[in-house]
């Protein structure tokens, strides 16, 4: 890839979620979300690996496919609507298919099935896009038709909690992992949408924060698999404290970063006398925290291997320093206290 195509392509990315997010147009919202599959595609090839050429063909046909879906019910929706505006949602077939369509494209369970796959034939920096801001446009538009659709966001939700559980406990590779557990994170945002949408903006922006964090961490140690991530610790110091904090933050666990997504979510579905919900999300999220605490047992109480084949690794220590990674860590552990205020940001 020569020098000038990366920056072309990286400021697609941004075009066309930008088009996305400020549109109030149907088409141009579709022709937004286009831009950002065909920018995102080169990256995902770069490496000319056979396992990159099969994930980049899965994520095409994919995306193609939700994209087409996508038009069809903008067109079902301006047919019966008359006009192509984004806030109209009084049809109900067109809002539950743009809903499924918009699910297939961030990967909500049970249209989960290709993330996974095309997540494992990635290196970690592409990887690290898909997961975070290839959500955001789609994400803008399931804010704004997943209101008024309950049933089927609710179902959608519950579906991806239980699936990112049990999907990601018996996994080995750090990429797939992180996979199930984006589906798991998606699944909490479309239960608490029809609600609280202000809440699924809030857990939709600290689950971008902390799944940054946590490829930076892959791809600065290269571990792609729990028995490579089991010998970073020594690597650097700083790897040892903020992965374990990073992983039970996407665990929910208090007082880090993302407890606080989870508990406002919990008390809105109280509150909305979805006892029974609450309880399900609550329990399904366990699963979640098992790989979680998986991975970070690998990572600090795993014993160092003594044979010569393992003994190079050791001496590789890693030199380079990423800001941002360190003052987001700082974040997950201190934002408790700003939870309040911050929930303030995302109220309408």
């Amino acid at each position: 890839m020569t020098p000038f195509i990366p920056p072309v392509l990286a400021f697609s990315l941004l075009l066309g979620t930008l088009i996305t997010v400020t549109s109030s147009n149907w088409l141009m919202a579709w022709m937004g979300i286009e831009i950002n599959t065909l920018a995102i595609i080169p990256f995902m090839i770069q490496s000319h690996h056979p396992r990159a050429a099969e994930a980049t063909t899965k994520y095409f046909i994919v995306q193609a496919a939700a994209a087409a879906m996508i038009l069809f019910a903008a067109v079902l929706k301006a047919w019966t609507a008359g006009e192509w505006v984004i806030n109209q949602f009084s049809d109900p077939l067109s809002t539950s298919l743009l809903i499924l369509a918009l699910a297939l494209k961030m990967g909500l369970a049970p249209l989960h099935s290709w993330l996974p796959d095309v997540l494992q034939g990635l290196d970690f920096s592409t990887g690290m896009i898909l997961s975070t801001w290839q959500k955001i446009a789609p994400m803008a538009l399931m804010v704004q038709a997943g209101k008024t659709e309950i049933p089927l966001m609710i179902t959608l939700g519950v579906i991806s909690v239980l699936v990112g559980g049990l999907g990601g406990l018996n996994q080995v590779q750090t990429r797939k992992i992180m996979a199930y557990s984006s589906i798991a994170h998606l699944g909490w945002m479309a239960v608490a949408l029809p609600f609280a949408p202000h809440l699924t903006l809030m857990a939709f922006t600290l689950y971008i924060i902390t799944t940054y964090c946590m490829f930076n961490i892959l791809l600065m140690t290269g571990a792609k698999t729990i028995n490579t991530l089991a010998i970073s610790w020594a690597k650097n110091n700083a790897i040892l404290i903020s992965t374990p904090i990073l992983l039970f933050s996407l665990g929910g666990l208090p007082p880090t970063l993302g407890f606080v997504p989870k508990w406002f979510i919990l008390g809105e579905l109280t509150a909305n006398n979805m006892t029974v919900l609450a309880l399900t999300v609550a329990m399904s999220s366990l699963l979640s925290l098992y790989f979680y605490l998986r991975l970070s047992y690998a990572l600090t109480l795993t014993k160092a291997p003594n044979s010569i084949s393992g003994l190079p690794v050791w001496r590789l220590q890693l030199t380079s320093q990423n800001t941002f990674l360190m003052a987001f860590v700082i974040l997950i552990i201190l934002f408790l206290p700003a939870s309040p205020a911050a929930l303030a940001l995302f109220l309408p």
